[in-house]
């Protein structure tokens, strides 16, 4: 019975030794590999859709969809975006506006975000709209190729490297930019 005491009381401290070590340890985003890549994107697009609860960017070019990219949004990312800082992705239907080839995430289409209509709802409510958000690459201290998982934008669409400079080099300033919940 002794034995069978020291060693349930052993199996205890090693279990919550590792548990304190858990705790401790800081963790790590979570990294993983871009999908495989199906055929390079050629030519224009000129309709970029972002399915929000799906995860997914659809690029199309005459009504037809072209290819579809996995995505990260906002660290908060269900519901419109109301106000700088709440982490969300705005819903609704924007244009590119600007291209950025020296951004902090590779490359960059810049959204009309915040519309005259988001300006205009947040001064009733007295707050500030936020702004900048972008379809971006992964952060630039990150290898090509590395993807950090889960949804960690401040509101912004990230895909992996070697999507957004196909996408970049695809899309024209003026591009319509659907996002749906």
């Amino acid at each position: 019975m002794r034995l069978l005491a020291r060693l349930f009381s052993g199996l205890t401290l090693v279990l919550l030794i590792w548990a304190g070590w858990l705790m401790l340890v800081p963790q790590r985003p979570v990294l993983t590999p871009p999908p495989p890549d199906s055929a390079a994107l050629t030519g224009p697009v000129d309709r970029i859709e972002i399915r929000k609860s799906a995860r997914r960017m659809t690029v199309f070019r005459d009504g037809q969809p072209l290819k579809t990219y996995r995505i990260a949004l906002g660290f908060a990312p269900v519901g419109d975006k109301r106000q700088q800082g709440d982490g969300k992705t705005p819903e609704g239907l924007f244009r590119v506006d600007r291209r950025n080839t020296a951004s902090a995430y590779h490359l960059s289409l810049g959204l009309d975000y915040p519309r005259p209509q988001d300006r205009a709802r947040a001064a009733r409510q007295g707050v500030d709209p936020g702004g900048d958000i972008m379809i971006h690459g992964q952060p630039n201290q990150r290898p090509d190729g590395e993807v950090l998982d889960g949804d960690w934008t401040a509101g912004c669409i990230a895909i992996a490297d070697p999507q957004i400079r196909e996408v970049f080099a695809a899309t024209a300033i003026g591009t319509p930019v659907e996002i749906l919940p």
